[in-house]
């Protein structure tokens, strides 16, 4: 039987993982008796796209991301509608896409799956002409986004003091909302986000019934909340119950148009950019194949640092709630205790 080719793109500097190791992990753990496999890495944005499409055409059987969600979508966008399917080894700072997949976040364990190479057809979406796999979005996420992206530094901390600090000052828009399920809408909303899979990334579930392969997105509307509000919401994204919050309101579609007031960020797959007034969501019905966990368990995932934090948190906030009365200085009491935790 002849051998597969697969071919493994690095971003050298996504996330927060060191990835001098990862060539001779993949020299030793990968079967080579299935694969014969090369290594290219990335040099500038966008390159991840072109080594990938220059893979497909050399029939390249697997082409994997070694990366985080951004990686994922640059490669993702060069084999969708195609014979040449996605591997992933997640290395980025919330890894979205592979937790809803399952997949490990150890990377032997990532090579060992892909030497089954079970590869399922799945759904993709397009923002604004913008191809992602994971989630996309206007509002405080997009923001969010924008500010991660100018921050530098990297990881969960840094996403999350980028919340903390932004989210007492950030103000919900007015969005109309155009889809066959709802008729049109007008509402006024904290955020406006479609979920192909279930999550941002580091386990906040933003939309916990995603599925990537029934078709539809998940589109979620935040309605705005007052400040006492905002931990629960957030408590809510770490326990999978966000779409049971009475700020949020969900529905399932194909196909959804949003307009709002003026131009702004948007986000796809957490990668900001500007876009228009009027802005063009659609899911594509199992349009990329993707290697997928076989032995997947979803009962055993554990708890990550930011999770964990959330619940040791939890009764510090019921804690100082009755000893505070200002909202401000309740905001801030929180916010502080979250990130004492999260730098421990």
């Amino acid at each position: 039987m002849p051998q597969k080719k697969i071919a493994f793109i690095m971003n050298p500097i996504s996330g927060t993982v060191k990835k001098a190791g990862i060539p001779k992990l993949i020299d030793e753990y990968l079967d080579k008796d299935t694969f014969s496999y090369s290594i290219l890495n990335t040099e500038y944005a966008g390159h991840a796209t072109l080594l990938a499409r220059k893979a497909c055409e050399d029939n390249c059987d697997v082409v994997v991301a070694v990366g985080g969600d951004g990686t994922i979508n640059e490669i993702g966008r060069a084999l969708i509608y195609t014979n040449t399917a996605m591997g992933i080894i997640p290395c980025g700072s919330g890894n979205g896409l592979a937790r809803h997949l399952m997949l490990p976040m150890d990377i032997k364990k990532c090579i060992m799956i892909i030497n089954k190479c079970m590869t399922h057809d799945l759904d993709y979406g397009v923002i604004d002409g913008h191809p992602f796999f994971c989630t996309c979005g206007m509002g405080f996420d997009a923001y969010i986004s924008m500010r991660f992206a100018e921050a530098g530094k990297r990881g969960p901390v840094t996403y999350l003091e980028n919340i903390l600090k932004s989210g007492l000052k950030y103000e919900a828009e007015e969005y109309t909302i155009e889809a066959e399920e709802i008729g049109t809408i007008h509402k006024r909303a904290y955020l406006v986000s479609c979920a192909n899979a279930s999550q941002y990334g580091n386990n906040a579930y933003i939309a916990p019934q995603a599925s990537m392969s029934d078709g539809l997105l998940d589109v979620i509307i935040m309605e705005p909340f007052d400040m006492i509000d905002a931990p629960q919401i957030s408590i809510d994204m770490f326990n999978k119950t966000i779409n049971k919050n009475p700020k949020v309101k969900t529905f399932k579609s194909s196909h959804i148009l949003v307009h709002r007031k003026n131009e702004g960020v948007i986000h796809y797959d957490g990668d900001p950019v500007i876009a228009g007034k009027d802005i063009d969501i659609t899911l594509h019905h199992k349009g990329i194949k993707i290697v997928v966990n076989p032995e997947a368990d979803k009962s055993r995932r554990k708890p990550n640092m930011v999770q964990n934090a959330f619940c040791d948190l939890f009764n510090d906030i019921y804690a100082v709630r009755t000893d505070i009365t200002k909202q401000g200085k309740h905001i801030q009491t929180i916010n502080k205790l979250l990130l004492k935790k999260l730098n421990k």
